[in-house]
């Protein structure tokens, strides 16, 4: 029997809870819950990992020929210094992903910030060669978790639109400035203290982010009756690291060789096998369901052929700078600063203020175009061409255009994921950025060797050009591979005008916090 008021009219019934689900009653959406308070404190302890992770891709290629020239390591074995990273690094992000999402990403975030500091210092005490490869393998893999734990809690973190541009947008400066800044630091490091600190510098970075992340960091602790996809694991692991030691192995021994060619065929029959598996397996590493999406294919796509574009500049500008002009590390590093402030000034004060009310795929697209007309301008340098006329222009626009293409690409990629999957779609695209980095290395450097090759072999017999052959030969190598890069990038550009959704999304999706 209801109650009834005075008057005789029925009192207001209670609200339906969990355990009242009778068909005729509808059941009220659940309040979104408040913002975390601490919010802000955790994307500062989360962009210190960011930075960790990204700067350490290149913070050592400074420091490369004074580690070198120290352990006595061979020409043929220094370039593993860069490739044990970036194999252990690729070829394990989805596992990492995986793993953040049944363990739990704080928990992820943590182990991996620990074994990351640990393992930087071991490669700085590094008494060999081999003792250092086997450092940079372990840094790639504890990389590997935190890097999809630290996007991931950022992206159940910040579910208010206006405050996800924001934090999206200190994320995609720092993953899009952090190459330029380890080359910055590597050079500093090296000059003024010795290679061994490019890697002990790690040390007290990952240490004040642990320090932080007990306090500021939220997280459901992962998800029960959760399976690791072992099968998927080793096709999809197996699959990128061939994939990235053919790369890496195409530049010293050639592109025809039978084992570049047997990696690369390897590479790519595992990943077909583990899209296969994947579409069987009970609990899949990667759910296809986050890749079929058309957008989040889209910023995939865009993200990937920026960084093959983008990391071009990095390669051939430190050779430029320090080769041809003659500069020292130090200036070196300093002359990556304008691409780093613009970088930062893309993704926070313009691309953040503008995503709320603008389409992403006009902010990607926007940002493509002006840094392909970057690389046109680097593409007309010359051996006698000076920093501030003719490089400083070009690396404004690169910032710019990095950090009005990254912020978005992040924000849009991981929009609309559930919670469940969250760490292993912001691995898909760590792993897009990480083998885009790798392919675009090797084959723009293929590029330009060959052209290098050409032109001084051309010239070889012309009194004109006398001893300035090799160092011409060197920048037209450059030029070539710099007007290769604007056409990757200008393809960028209309992949995201094509592909990516026209309507900047009302809300953050499924991927608040479980």
């Amino acid at each position: 029997m209801s109650k009834k008021r005075p008057g005789g009219e029925p009192l207001p019934s209670a609200p339906s809870t969990a355990t009242d689900r009778s068909p005729d009653r509808e059941v009220p959406a659940a309040t979104p819950a408040p913002p975390d308070p601490k919010r802000w404190w955790a994307l500062a302890v989360i962009a210190l990992a960011q930075l960790m992770v990204i700067l350490d891709g290149t913070i050592v290629n400074i420091a490369l020929p004074s580690a070198q020239r120290s352990l006595g390591m061979s020409d043929a074995d220094r370039q593993w210094v860069i490739t044990a990273y970036t194999l252990a690094f690729g070829g394990l992000l989805l596992l990492g992903g995986r793993i953040a999402d049944l363990v739990g990403r704080k928990r992820t975030f943590v182990i991996g910030l620990a074994g990351f500091a640990a393992a930087s210092a071991l490669g700085g005490a590094a008494a060999g060669p081999g003792m250092l490869f086997a450092a940079r393998a372990l840094q790639g893999a504890f990389a590997a978790v935190l890097a999809p734990s630290a996007l991931s809690l950022l992206t159940t973190t910040f579910t208010d639109l206006k405050e996800r541009a924001r934090a999206f947008g200190v994320y995609g400066a720092l993953a899009g400035g952090g190459s330029a800044v380890g080359l910055i630091v590597g050079g500093l490091l090296t000059e003024y203290l010795n290679w061994r600190w490019s890697l002990y510098v790690n040390v007290p970075i990952a240490l004040a982010a642990l320090l932080g992340a007990p306090a500021f960091l939220r997280d459901r602790s992962g998800r029960r009756g959760g399976h690791l996809d072992v099968p998927g694991a080793l096709l999809g692991g197996g699959g990128l690291v061939a994939l990235v030691y053919g790369f890496s192995e195409a530049e010293p021994r050639g592109w025809t060789s039978p084992s570049v060619l047997t990696l690369l065929v390897a590479g790519v029959i595992l990943l077909a096998a583990f899209v296969w598996w994947q579409s069987r397996a009970a609990s899949p590493l990667l759910p296809l369901r986050i890749v079929k999406d058309r957008v989040r294919a889209g910023s995939l796509a865009t993200m990937g052929l920026a960084t093959i574009g983008m990391f071009a500049v990095f390669l051939f500008l430190t050779y430029y700078l320090q080769v041809v002009l003659g500069y020292p590390p130090v200036r070196t590093g300093l002359a990556f600063v304008p691409i780093s402030a613009g970088i930062v000034i893309g993704a926070t004060q313009i691309a953040a203020r503008l995503l709320p009310r603008t389409a992403p795929r006009i902010l990607m697209s926007s940002g493509m175009v002006l840094a392909a007309a970057g690389m046109v301008l680097l593409s007309s340098l010359t051996v006698h061409a000076q920093y501030v006329p003719h490089v400083l222009p070009a690396l404004l626009l690169l910032g710019l255009g990095m950090g009005l293409t990254f912020m978005p690409v992040y924000a849009t990629a991981t929009a609309g994921v559930p919670a469940q999957d969250a760490g292993v779609a912001s691995a898909v695209l760590n792993t897009v950025q990480q083998m885009g980095a790798s392919l675009g290395t090797v084959l723009l450097n293929t590029i330009a060797t060959g052209a290098t090759s050409r032109y001084v072999h051309s010239h070889v017999h012309d009194p004109a050009h006398g001893g300035a052959t090799l160092d011409e030969g060197m920048v037209h190598g450059f030029s070539v591979a710099y007007w290769c890069s604007a056409g990757v990038l200008l393809l960028a550009a209309l992949v995201a005008g094509l592909t990516v959704r026209h309507k900047t999304p009302k809300h953050a999706g499924n991927d608040a916090p479980a």
